[in-house]
């Protein structure tokens, strides 16, 4: 089993920025991709950004340039850093941890971009 922990969610001015963190824990050696995902109401879950095998990144097209996944392996986290957000961004963020079969979710923490 693994154990996911969310944190860093809020509300924030368009334009501004949030750093989101995940910490894991549990059978983390199983891991082999992390990553963000965020489901905005009335919307399927998407693929925010994703550490896949190795250390290659994926970023959905609607945050390459202002979102960046990052990692600290000491502390078994991944950060999603949040720059130049918008009001599309709001969502509930959800951290994923996969193995070769299974996959784990956190909670869950909202981020609302708003004037």
């Amino acid at each position: 089993q693994v154990q996911l922990v969310e944190s860093g969610g809020g509300l924030v001015q368009p334009g501004g920025s949030l750093r989101l963190s995940c910490a894991a824990s549990g059978s983390i050696f199983s891991i082999n991709i992390m990553g963000w995902y965020r489901q905005a109401p009335g919307k399927q879950r998407e693929l925010v950004a994703r550490f896949t095998s190795g250390s290659s990144t994926n970023y959905a097209d609607s945050v390459r340039g202002r979102f960046t996944i990052s990692r600290d392996n000491a502390k078994n986290t991944v950060y999603l850093q949040m720059n130049s957000l918008k009001p599309e961004d709001t969502a509930v963020y959800y951290c994923n941890a996969r193995s070769v079969s299974v996959g784990y979710w956190g909670q869950g923490t909202q981020v609302t971009v708003s004037s």
